[in-house]
């Protein structure tokens, strides 16, 4: 039996700031919830199941899904929580595609949230600094695991500092035309090299702030996404990866699952030349200097020849090579939903809905993602036709 053709039929996303005093969480998810609804122009009483989820330790708190699902309506509805650290929003996505595609629902809405402004642990205190960037604060804290992660990739490609910069300088160029985005620094190679050092060769504005967001999609069976809208985003493809056959860090310190999650979804929708044949990349970096690897690891193009692209000038919205154009993860990062925040970006590029930052020309595939812990990623490989 095979399943159900899905698509994306409606998005929504609050504006990410660094505190959300204004509103308590279920309000804040409230008002993704109600962005998506008003997308898909349905009402939550059309809702059949709802998929919602965050990284809890980030919040401070267990158990919000008991005080949203009243706040969002779903009282009743069938649905999950789902939680899995930094692809939390990821499993949340592919549970829902999963439920719309077992045919046993028709409108699944996934939900996704983190307010790190609330939180009382390590997670939520950030640096200290305007936008509370990560302190750095375990033995192996994102600061640690990616100054590891990078200067391995350096020491193999070539790559120096100011190419580093040159990327976290690209990533801001592109959140300044995003609305959503929460870091819009008007950024310059020299003021990325002179930031404060964490953990050579990572410096503070290479890391992503602690976040107060929310998002959410609606999904649909075939039959019912065409009777929805006449913008549908087709879900072409997704898998699920926490190692099981790629390499490890301890393997390949530059390593994640990443590429072996892409061959997988590339070998079966025939995708060959990744660089032609996706058009727009939203991939999940927690660090600026990770975007390097990743767009290796996508296959745009060869191993530890990525930093030589922005060299060239290649890399940007209206370029040769449009990755993460919504600014990505260093501008704006509600962990657990920060997944959610990639496929609804991925599918606004799809649909030609996203505004400022909108890559000129039609957009036929896109790719989203997922990150987490060591290396676990999930893909998304969203289509405008069937």
């Amino acid at each position: 039996m095979t399943g159900e053709r899905i698509a994306i039929v409606g998005v929504g996303q609050t504006v990410h700031k660094s505190k959300r005093t204004d509103v308590n969480t279920a309000e804040m998810c409230a008002e993704a919830v109600e962005a998506a609804l008003a997308d898909a122009q349905l009402t939550i009483k059309d809702i059949d199941c709802v998929i919602l989820g965050s990284f809890e330790p980030a919040d401070g708190y267990s158990g919000p899904d008991k005080f949203i699902v009243p706040e969002i309506g779903c009282v009743g509805k069938a649905g999950f929580e789902m939680q899995n650290v930094g692809t939390t929003g990821g499993v949340v996505c592919a549970t829902g595609f999963n439920m719309a595609a077992a045919g046993l629902f028709e409108n699944v809405l996934c939900v996704a949230w983190q307010k790190m402004d609330e939180a009382a642990g390590a997670f939520g205190r950030g640096g200290g600094g305007a936008n509370e960037y990560w302190t750095g604060q375990f033995p192996m804290s994102p600061i640690t695991n990616f100054a590891r992660r990078t200067y391995a990739y350096m020491t193999r490609s070539g790559c120096t500092e100011e190419h580093l910069a040159m990327v976290r300088v690209k990533q801001d160029q592109c959140a300044q035309k995003n609305k959503y985005a929460q870091l819009k620094l008007g950024l310059t190679v020299e003021k990325v090299m002179n930031d404060h050092l964490l953990a050579w060769p990572i410096r503070r504005l290479h890391m992503c702030p602690t976040t107060a967001g929310s998002a959410a999609i609606i999904v649909c069976p075939e039959k019912r996404a065409k009777q929805v809208t006449k913008k549908p985003v087709w879900v072409e493809d997704w898998f699920t990866c926490h190692q099981g056959g790629a390499l490890t860090m301890a393997e390949d310190p530059t390593a994640s699952t990443l590429a072996y999650a892409c061959q997988k979804i590339y070998k079966r929708c025939g995708i060959t030349n990744p660089k032609k044949q996706i058009q727009a990349w939203e991939v999940y970096e927690p660090a600026s200097t990770a975007e390097l690897r990743w767009m290796e690891e996508v296959g745009i193009c060869e191993d530890y020849t990525a930093w030589k692209l922005f060299e060239q000038g290649k890399v940007g919205t209206e370029k040769e090579i449009p990755f993460n154009p919504s600014g990505g993860v260093t501008a704006t990062n509600p962990i657990g939903c920060t997944p959610v925040v990639r496929v609804v970006e991925a599918a606004l590029q799809v649909r030609g809905d996203a505004e400022e930052h909108q890559i000129p020309g039609t957009i036929n595939r896109a790719l989203a993602t997922a990150y987490g812990g060591q290396g676990e990623n999930v893909v998304f490989l969203l289509k405008k036709s069937l």
